[in-house]
């Protein structure tokens, strides 16, 4: 496996490393704390074609692969986790999908404009009663005539608040389970279309997420995406991406604490000599060290085989579920490096932490990745 970036790829590294520093992390906190979605920045992302990062250039976007999208994501989401994910959900949940299935007419109207940052997408797949079971979903899709009536509700879509279409999932047959799902493009000016008020979140509050409503919601059959039933190998082919943009997102929020923790380190003295002097702290940088290069090794492998064309369902989950746990990890070492410093707002790492904490429950929880990879295990 290439495991060195292209001059193409370094040169997006550098120009999202930058761009985080000069316009990310100055704003990360204020966002943050007034729970404020970064319009602006999310508008220099579309000016930098980090919208459709992989959307081919004919239907607006930038035209790179999966490895360049994962090496963005990690430098956007060093700068600000929230920003990061908005970035992640329009790329990976929204477009991709959009790209692989839907038709020609589809892809003019409504991936072209989001794929060049003009509108934004969202995702919505999980429900009140239903999250990693997705075969118990409620919401439904009645076929009458040329159209389809949407009733039911969907919560926490990420973009959901500032969302200009959302892909949505449905049950069209309930007899048959999981092959009963279709998938369906919502725009949000559509009748029967409503939104509640933003989640109040612990982290990643720069991201707007919310509930979303369907009342009697007319769709003409054109926005289907995909044939009828074809709903949840759409949603799982779909995470299996999106989950490597989730990843490199966690491998972001944790090399940004490990590096507060160093530079903290070198700064703070204890017992006579800076504490990055003590053998204790030592260890613990070198382990977090160690976490984050191991991460990115999963993250770059399974962005690899995506870009290959073949299955990657294991090493995206595998990527997701080793890079989010390590995140917690290395964001918690990383507040018990600053001591009683880590625990208040004055430093960013506190942050850093509670935005970790997501990257484990979102496109698949921790336990779901587990199922996901032990299944791949003893295929026969």
């Amino acid at each position: 496996m290439q495991i060195d970036l292209t001059e193409e790829q370094r040169q997006v590294r550098d120009l999202c490393r930058e761009f985080a520093e000069a316009e990310l992390r100055p704003n990360a906190r204020r966002w943050d704390v007034e729970h404020t979605f970064p319009r602006d920045a999310v508008r220099k992302l579309a000016d930098m074609g980090l919208l459709g990062v992989a959307v081919p250039s004919e239907w607006g976007g930038a035209g790179m692969d999966a490895v360049t999208y994962a090496v963005a994501m990690e430098e956007i989401s060093r700068g600000c986790a929230g920003t990061g994910v908005i970035m992640s959900v329009n790329n990976s949940l929204y477009c991709d999908p959009v790209l692989k299935y839907g038709t020609e007419e589809q892809k003019r109207e409504l991936l072209a404009p989001f794929a060049r940052g003009e509108k934004l997408g969202a995702f919505a797949l999980t429900e009140p009663m239903s999250g990693s079971d997705a075969a118990e979903m409620r919401t439904v899709a009645v076929a009458r005539g040329d159209e389809y009536v949407l009733d039911g509700t969907k919560n926490f879509i990420t973009n959901g608040p500032q969302a200009d279409a959302i892909l949505v999932f449905a049950v069209t047959d309930r007899a048959k389970a999981h092959r009963g799902i279709t998938a369906f493009l919502v725009p949000t000016d559509v009748a029967g279309f409503s939104r509640g008020k933003p989640d109040e979140k612990v982290g990643i509050r720069a991201s707007g997420s919310c509930s979303i409503f369907f009342e009697g919601c007319a769709l003409p059959k054109r926005l289907r995406l995909g044939q009828e039933g074809e709903g949840f190998k759409i949603a799982m082919s779909t995470l299996d991406g999106g989950r490597i943009g989730i990843a490199a997102q966690a491998l972001g929020i944790a090399r940004a604490a490990y590096e507060e923790a160093v530079a903290y380190a070198k700064e703070r003295h204890s017992f006579g000599k800076k504490i990055a002097e003590h053998q204790a702290i030592q260890f613990m940088l070198a382990d977090m060290a160690t976490e984050l290069e191991a991460a990115r090794l999963l993250v770059w492998r399974a962005a690899a085989m995506k870009d290959r064309g073949g299955r990657h369902t294991a090493e995206s989950a595998m990527a997701k579920l080793y890079a989010s746990e390590m995140a917690e990890r290395v964001t918690s070492k990383a507040i018990q490096i600053h001591g009683g410093y880590g625990y208040v707002k004055e430093y960013d790492v506190e942050r850093h932490w509670r935005d970790s904490r997501i990257t484990e429950i979102y496109e698949g929880t921790s336990e779901i990745q587990r199922l996901v990879i032990s299944a791949s295990v003893l295929k026969d």
